[in-house]
């Protein structure tokens, strides 16, 4: 979908809460026509983010988007991912009214739309698509413990917690090794950002003895063709509810570096607030122990989220604070660049 002109829903939640969306609207090659958002009807996007490239109005529904784009719209894209992937029925108006106006529905949810009736019936009628990024291909397998054979070498952005930034330096990394005539590819594994590399496996809705496999087979599809693979981490090692995804991929990419990604000021697990975050320094033992009866892999640099930091020189004191208690080089990398992590991948990772 890189050339769609689309709508993106996520009504109640733009922009702080709505990551697919604004993954989408910073890296994919996607026009925005509008998003919707209920709550912020009426504004425009740089009125809530002004660091996104797109300054599109924000509108109450599908039909109103439709009519702020002249009815050039190609699809809906529903830009929020709740815990747990669920369906909100208070999309459903808006969904009917895309596919009625013969447009495709791209949702990164674990309810697959293509299994709604009413979607599914709709969708034949009006000759469009239902594109459930989340729907894992056939074939995938158990890992066989192959990645580390490929030639490129591979690094792995892995976090603190869910939300913190791991997407969004995994393509900043990508961008920044390119710049410097590295030959660098973006491997996919959440749904964000397998539609805006559009390709990928759905890592967290593979059969859980399957996801290192899931992980391996892009490995192998991709890695003699590349000289470094920036490999999308998921979740956290220490997540009440999706570790066993973070352990998967960190198994199955056999990385031969890690990034460690934190969200400043982040003292709990989003979404489960009894679980209280590690001290920082511990999860470089975390992961480094955990990778290396697979494969050894250290924690080469840090990257971290100061979104919600106004000032540029707090902000670049939190960075150090950060470098300093995680004992590697730390950067924003949105904020500041990726060049400090790929100065370390070029010293502790290629070869």
């Amino acid at each position: 979908m890189s050339d769609d002109r689309i709508v993106i829903l996520a009504h109640e939640k733009f922009p702080d809460h709505a990551k697919t969306a604004l993954g989408v609207m910073r890296y994919g090659d996607q026009e925005v026509a509008a998003v919707l958002d209920r709550e912020k009807a009426g504004s425009r996007v740089h009125d809530h983010d002004d660091t996104l490239p797109a300054d599109a109005p924000v509108v109450e529904s599908f039909a109103d988007a439709l009519a702020a784009a002249d009815g050039d719209v190609d699809a809906l894209l529903i830009g929020i991912a709740p815990i747990g992937g669920g369906f909100d029925e208070s999309w459903r108006p808006d969904v009917r009214a895309a596919i009625e106006a013969g447009c495709d529905v791209v949702a990164g949810l674990h309810y697959f739309l293509n299994e709604d009736e009413e979607f599914a019936r709709l969708a034949a009628e009006h000759g469009v698509d239902l594109r459930d990024v989340r729907e894992p291909h056939e074939g995938i397998s158990v890992a066989e413990g192959r990645s580390a054979e490929v030639d490129a070498d591979v690094l792995l952005t892995v976090g603190t917690d869910c939300g913190v930034g791991k997407m969004t330096a995994s393509l900043e990394i990508v961008a920044a090794a390119r710049e410097r005539g590295i030959d660098a590819a973006f491997v996919p594994t959440g749904q964000t950002g397998i539609m805006i590399a559009g390709w990928g496996n759905p890592i967290d809705r593979v059969v859980s003895d399957f996801t290192a496999g899931a992980v391996e087979e892009m490995i192998l599809e991709t890695g003699d063709d590349h000289d470094l693979l920036v490999v999308e981490g998921q979740g956290s090692i220490v997540h009440p509810a999706y570790s066993a995804v973070t352990c998967g991929i960190l198994h199955g990419a056999m990385a031969d570096g890690l990034v460690l990604c934190h969200k400043d000021g982040r003292e709990a697990v989003r979404g489960y607030e009894s679980f209280p975050l590690p001290p920082l320094h511990e999860y470089v033992g975390l992961y480094e122990r955990l990778a290396a009866p697979v494969h050894e892999a250290p924690v080469v640099a840090g990257a971290l989220n100061t979104k919600d930091v106004a000032d540029d020189g707090t902000a670049a004191e939190r960075v150090s604070d950060y470098a300093n208690a995680i004992g590697v080089p730390a950067t924003d990398p949105v904020r500041d660049g990726a060049d400090v992590i790929v100065d370390a991948v070029e010293r502790e990772v290629l070869d």
